[in-house]
């Protein structure tokens, strides 16, 4: 679903449109934000798209409010790890989460306790819409298409698929091509996408699902073959077919996450505005400042046109 962009709120940085405002125009003035350096915990491990959004995030901080930002990899439970660290930090502004839907939706279905909650714990004060993810499949499979990885895993029985976390787009994917083709693929979850694709590389895997940057290592070198991307289109990769467009029929397929910012819920409504306008107004024009970064990095171009940064809200079911 699509929101309203007010470009007065945005989060620390301008990384994206807040979905909310933080405080009405008539507030009274606050201390200075930022006061110090800025802690982004990721909860992804270095190597993956969400770290490298993250890193790209951090950076443009750093040169709109003059303070670093250090980023912080506190991986494992499906980012549930890095979440709970954020919403026990200090509720000043000064430390933010940066991660996936995975860990701000479905941890909620899939863990009974993750060590926060969402609701009270967090605030997401800001998104911008995923990439297609891509499907690729080691050279040995001999898998090109769909319609060969069904073949294949009805053949072999046992398939190593790789995952980047439990609860995951990845995972997901795999129960629902199992519901539809009667397969009995396992998934094998790691720690993030950088070591799943070291298992794709040294021959754990036959199959991995992740971002069309981080998956580089794969396909630069030639040791993978994307056969599908999930539900939209790669600009990099325009010919390779979504799920959908191959036979797969599930609704999940239409479907795509996000990356999102959050704060602890705690933060007081009288922080100052720059805890969530950041360096809103040095953003106002025609162009956003961290779009080229978002290309950069191969994310939709919807997620990073000029003079917006925010395109739907997280997916609630």
């Amino acid at each position: 679903m699509s929101v309203k962009i007010n470009r007065r709120h945005f989060i620390a940085a301008g990384t994206a449109a807040a979905a909310t405002p933080w405080l009405s125009r008539g507030a009274s003035a606050q201390a200075a934000w930022p006061s110090r350096n800025i802690r982004m915990v990721c909860s992804y491990p270095a190597g993956g798209q969400t770290d490298l959004l993250a890193r790209a995030f951090g950076d443009f901080i750093t040169r709109q409010v003059g303070k670093n930002v250090v980023i912080e990899n506190k991986a494992g439970a499906s980012g549930s790890i890095g979440a709970a660290d954020v919403a026990r930090a200090e509720p000043d502004g000064h430390t933010i989460l940066c991660s996936i839907s995975t860990t701000y939706v479905m941890n909620r279905v899939m863990m009974k306790n993750p060590g926060y909650d969402m609701d009270r714990d967090l605030t997401l004060v800001s998104i911008i819409p995923g990439a297609g993810l891509l499907l690729v499949a080691s050279l040995a499979s001999g898998v090109k298409t769909l319609d060969d990885f069904v073949a294949f895993a009805r053949k072999k029985g046992q398939v190593n698929f790789g995952t980047y976390s439990a609860g995951s787009s990845p995972h997901m994917t795999i129960n629902e091509l199992n519901k539809q083709y009667g397969l009995k693929i396992e998934p094998i979850h790691y720690r993030g996408e950088a070591p799943m694709w070291t298992g794709l590389l040294d021959g754990t895997l036959d199959v991995a699902m992740g971002s069309y940057t981080a998956a580089q290592t794969v396909l630069q070198g030639d040791k993978g073959v994307v056969f599908a991307v999930h539900s939209k289109k790669v600009d990099a990769i325009p010919d390779i077919k979504t799920l959908p467009e191959q036979g797969a029929t599930s609704k999940f397929f239409t479907i795509s996450g996000f990356t999102g910012w959050a704060l602890p819920k705690a933060v007081p409504q009288g922080s100052p505005q720059h805890v969530r306008a950041g360096t809103g107004a040095r953003l106002q024009g025609n162009q956003c400042p961290v779009s080229a970064r978002i290309a950069n990095l191969d994310r939709e171009r919807a997620g990073a046109r000029p003079g917006a940064c925010l395109a739907r809200k997280p997916i609630s079911g």
